[in-house]
């Protein structure tokens, strides 16, 4: 359908209108008018009739035929009127244009007939002997009470028709005039009409792009003036209905982007409808091109896919723990589904909530890890308490060789246990500093810390004939917690002597690298196999049980040293090669550490 400007659907029937209205007027003025000028006319001639008649009384005859054919001609000459007289049978005794007995017999006039009935008849028609358009008039002529004859009058009506049709033509030239005034009338009224509907559509248009800041203008035509209020009106109200969305859309996706559970958002052909970034990175989907995509494109997740079609199939909220493989690392994710219901209660898709808990599951194992070594590190020292009280008290107490040796068995498994103890003890102070406190630091000189946890070393060193080397400068300085630190050097040297052969080297190095404190214990021990290093720093993991227990090792000690070291805010890595030794290094941050490697320095 094709569309048109408003002004071209209101001009055009506005002038139609106009011009057929002034046609309607210029054609019943016209009718009005001829019928007027016939009717006067008509008066006229009957007067004529009547004062021709009082000339002819007494001489409606034949005997009076030529006096009655003069005076016609005379009057009809004076008067320019045709005047015919008639007698009651239809013969024609005088005329004022043709001679009467030329002329044939007139009683089959229509004009004549209702004459000779008594009546004033009239006729309008075309003359055969004139050749013109003809208004006719007849009047009976009464004498003794009887009809004698009539006299008609005529009067040609073609000038009249040519005078009408002059002012005919002056009526439809000023009604053409006045149509024409009326159609430009009618197109300024339809501009002013459609100038403020297109300048709202323009606005409407503006509206529609989302430019709601500039208002319509107000005509002066009150019904478009209110649409326009109205409009405007609507623009302030959708400004803000918009802004408050925006904001709400804003704050929605900054809680999905803050949140660290992943959110997935479906409809029931498993589209995706919105997906947060910890969706999105557990996944290893493509956060930008999710949108609008099915999810068996976006992921290719099989437990995903399972869990998200038993969501939809299902009308209440479920629940699964899904396993994946995520950057070849195994993940344990807890994941929710809830249908999702538009207005009417209708399901509209599913919402799926997932929560990364590989962490706590990992805590769960060590928890549970803790717990058995735990046990088994304190049965071990009971059990053998346990069987040298029992064995004292079977009579080997009353033998002083056998009550000896079993008491020094006891004496030494209650010291493992209180070592054990104190280790835990440690361990927990140093967590607990970590969650809620904070280590006490001072600037200290590390020389001085690392020569008296060396000392500390001495006598296993002594025994177990190995030696041990320190290279550190004497101005190197950090601020630290220098018991904290001296318990994790002695932690990592006597680690390392006990590991090491005799007769071999262990060495501790401390320096400053830019804005770090670098502490290095090296030994040149059996080494430790590259599957057991990521493990080596948790709570009783022994790379040798055996060797360890031999040795007195807690299974706690580099446990400690971790948390000392991340209590100063620091690192510690190993490396080691099975065979060559093992290498710990810490790295304490420091904006003042300074020092040179001094002298080697045996103790």
């Amino acid at each position: 359908m094709s569309r048109k400007k408003l002004i071209w659907q209101i001009f055009p029937p506005f002038l139609a209108i106009i011009i057929c209205a002034l046609l309607a007027v210029t054609w019943t003025i016209s009718r009005e008018l001829s019928s007027f000028q016939i009717r006067q006319t008509t008066k006229d001639l009957e007067a004529r009739a009547f004062l021709a008649g009082k000339q002819l009384t007494g001489q409606m005859t034949l005997a009076h035929t030529l006096t009655v054919d003069r005076l016609c001609k005379e009057l009809g000459a004076s008067t320019a009127t045709r005047l015919t007289v008639v007698l009651n049978d239809g013969t024609v005794i005088g005329d004022s244009q043709n001679q009467p007995e030329q002329m044939d017999n007139h009683s089959n006039r229509p004009e004549i007939a209702q004459a000779l009935q008594g009546h004033i008849g009239t006729a309008t028609r075309f003359s055969q002997t004139l050749q013109q358009n003809m208004l006719y008039v007849a009047i009976p002529v009464l004498e003794q009470n009887r009809v004698a004859g009539s006299i008609r009058t005529a009067l040609s009506i073609t000038k009249l028709e040519r005078t009408l049709s002059k002012i005919t033509l002056k009526f439809a030239g000023g009604g053409l005039i006045v149509a024409l005034v009326a159609g430009l009338v009618a197109l300024a009224v339809s501009r002013r009409i459609s100038h403020p509907l297109g300048e709202l559509q323009k606005g409407a248009e503006r509206f529609a792009e989302g430019r709601l800041e500039q208002s319509l203008p107000v005509s002066t035509v009150t019904e478009i003036s209110g649409l326009a209020e109205a409009m405007n009106s609507m623009a302030v109200q959708l400004d803000e209905r918009l802004r408050t969305v925006i904001s709400q859309r804003n704050e929605q996706e900054a809680v999905l982007a803050s949140m660290i559970e992943g959110v997935i958002a479906i409809d029931t052909d498993q589209v995706v409808l919105r997906i947060n970034s910890a969706a999105a990175h557990l996944f290893d989907i493509d956060l930008a091109n999710a949108t609008g995509r099915h999810i068996s494109e976006v992921t290719r997740k099989v437990d995903l896919h399972r869990f998200v079609e038993q969501t939809l199939a299902s009308s209440n909220p479920i629940e699964a723990e899904l396993t994946l493989l995520h950057h070849g690392e195994e993940r344990y994710l807890q994941a929710h589904g809830t249908p999702l219901r538009g207005v009417p209660g209708q399901k509209i898709g599913a919402l799926i909530v997932v929560h990364d808990v590989t962490r706590l599951r990992r805590l769960e194992n060590l928890r549970r890890d803790f717990v058995a070594n735990v046990s088994h590190e304190l049965k071990t020292p009971i059990t053998a308490i346990k069987g040298a009280v029992e064995t004292l008290q079977g009579g080997a107490i009353d033998n002083p060789r056998d009550s000896q040796q079993f008491l020094g068995i006891a004496g030494r498994q209650v010291d493992r246990l209180n070592a054990i103890i104190e280790d835990l003890l440690s361990l927990s102070r140093l967590e607990r500093h970590a969650g809620t406190e904070t280590i006490d630091c001072t600037w200290e000189n590390l020389q001085p810390i690392f020569e008296s946890a060396l000392q500390a070393c001495k006598m296993t060193a002594e025994v177990r004939k190995v030696q041990v080397r320190l290279f550190c400068s004497e101005e190197l300085t950090a601020c630290v917690n220098a018991l904290l630190l001296e318990q994790a050097i002695i932690n990592l040297v006597d680690n390392a002597i006990k590991y090491s052969d005799a007769g071999s080297l262990v060495t501790v190095e401390g320096w400053q690298d830019g804005e770090q404190v670098m502490i290095k214990v090296q030994d040149r021990g059996q080494g430790i196999p590259a599957e057991h290093l990521p493990r080596l720093f948790e709570r009783f993991y022994r790379v040798d049980a055996a060797r360890s227990r031999a040795v007195g090792g807690t299974g706690l000690g580099l446990a400690i040293v971790k948390h000392i070291v991340q209590a100063h805010n620091g690192d510690v890595v190993v490396h080691s090669t099975p065979g060559e030794g093992t290498v710990f290094t810490i790295s304490l941050p420091t904006s003042s550490a300074s020092g040179e490697f001094d002298g080697p320095e045996n103790i």
